[in-house]
């Protein structure tokens, strides 16, 4: 080949031997490399002793480099929240878990668990499951189960006073249970042993052994102290509204500027979100109230024992039925429990209590949706009298422009006269001694008269007030 191909084989070879050679040095510092963390691992003790916690450093020989090895740090798991669980008790723990772990333990699918995200921060919702109850009431979401509840983010400033108020009162039912009625209890069960016969099936018991009065089960005291925290909250929040908008209307009303105008803009926004916070926790309250079959799934103590009791039953009849059905009876909170045991075939669709606890909150939303409706109105109203104003003081400068232009037309008549005789065209008047005076003061009683007529048809037409 030629001195000036520039396909010559003396260039790729040329080329060839260099690469050749740097993928002999590349090979060299691997094969190093490798050497060194062969020796490493075997002079670096295991990861499960505390000498890999951190810097561990090899003393350097003669000929031979320091190694440094860093730990990594273990990632903490991603999805972590801060939960707060609830017994029957009262007694109350904190703990952090990600949603794998609350859905095994609580037994509900991942979609309910992400209603309680904060996409879904301004919903309101209560599903029910077959093993637990989504709560989504403003800033309360909780899991209930039928022996505990598993509260979100129970730190938070808005949460608090629930969780105050769910441990006082579990606290003290549990406190009055177990010091008040311990002689019924132990009588309601002999009572209630002595009515399953041998057939297995729970006969009614007409009364509790000291004619107490039939307590909610356990999901449905949460409920309502859920219910009534909330409804407290938007009671003060409406409270507090009132308490600012009157006299901001008022003075809107007295005067009307721009200051004015923006405080009802923001009252009127801030209106705007109370009324659907109220009106979301209304609505889904109706919901339930409208569908029992909704109600009913919400019983999770009733299910629970009616799971109980098929493995009582499973279990074998006589005295082991006896000592298990008297086992979980124990486990039960009050002398309703027992009652509802011993008639749970005949109230599986029996919805009163629930019914009655949404309807009494029902009822307070509706007093609280109505306190707002009622200062919606009262807004609206003072923006129709502010628009009332608007509209005469408008009115009043119509007419005043009016005015001023039938008094122009009336100075452009006399204007008209005045450039007829300011022309250079000769005229037998200007030799007339002292007709300037008399023509100037007719000419201007004839443009008056002229403004007379004209302001005159105006009311006759009423286009102007009188």
């Amino acid at each position: 080949m030629g001195k000036g191909n520039p396909f010559s084989f003396r260039r790729s070879s040329s080329s060839s031997s260099s690469s050749t050679t740097r993928r002999r040095r590349t090979t060299k510092k691997v094969g190093e490399s490798s050497l060194l963390l062969s020796n490493q691992s075997a002079n670096t003790p295991s990861p499960s002793s505390p000498a890999n916690v951190g810097d561990v450093r090899e003393p350097a020989g003669p000929g031979k480099p320091m190694v440094v090895a860093v730990a990594k740090p273990k990632k903490k798991a991603g999805g972590a929240r801060l939960w707060m669980r609830f017994d029957r008790s009262g007694e109350s723990e904190l703990f952090e878990c990600d949603k794998s772990t609350i859905i095994k333990r609580a037994g509900i699918p991942a979609r309910d668990l992400r209603i309680l995200g904060p996409i879904f921060s301004n919903s309101s919702n209560i599903l029910a499951r077959e093993k637990a109850m989504v709560v989504n009431l403003e800033y309360i979401k909780a899991i209930v189960t039928a022996e505990e509840v598993l509260l979100l983010d129970p730190l938070r400033q808005e949460v608090l006073p629930f969780v105050d108020q769910l441990r006082h009162q579990l606290s003290r039912k549990n406190h009055f249970n177990t010091s008040g009625t311990q002689g019924s209890h132990q009588l309601a069960l002999r009572d209630t042993e002595s009515n399953l016969p041998a057939s297995g099936r729970w006969l009614p018991v007409t009364e509790t052994a000291d004619g107490l009065q039939a307590e909610l089960p356990f999901e449905f005291q949460v409920l309502e102290i859920a219910l009534e925290v909330v409804c407290t909250y938007l009671d003060s929040s409406v409270a507090d509204l009132e308490r600012d908008a009157y006299p901001v209307l008022d003075e809107l009303a007295k005067n009307v500027s721009t200051k004015n105008l923006e405080q009802v803009r923001s009252l009127k926004s801030n209106l705007t979100r109370l009324l659907a916070r109220v009106q979301k926790v209304r609505d889904e309250l109706e919901h339930l109230l409208d569908d029992d079959e909704d109600m009913t799934q919400l019983y999770l103590t009733r299910k629970w024992l009616q799971n109980q009791q098929s493995e009582t039953l499973l279990g074998g009849v006589g005295s082991n039925s006896h000592t298990n059905s008297a086992h979980h009876l124990r486990r039960l909170s009050s002398v309703k429990s027992v009652s509802m045991l011993t008639s749970i075939n005949m109230s599986d669709n029996d919805v009163e209590d629930l019914e009655m606890l949404l309807e009494a909150y029902f009822m307070q939303l509706d007093g609280t949706r109505n306190k707002i409706l009622s200062v919606r109105e009262y807004i609206d109203d003072t923006e129709d009298y502010v628009n009332i104003q608007l509209d005469n003081q408008r009115n009043e400068l119509i007419q005043l422009q009016l005015t001023l232009t039938i008094a122009s037309f009336a100075v452009a008549f006399e204007t008209l006269v005045a450039g007829w005789f300011g022309m250079n065209i000769p005229c037998r008047l200007y030799d007339i001694e002292g007709i300037f005076q008399q023509f100037v003061a007719g000419i201007t009683a004839v443009s008056f008269l002229l403004f007379l007529l004209v302001l005159g048809y105006a009311r006759w037409k009423k286009l102007l007030g009188s």
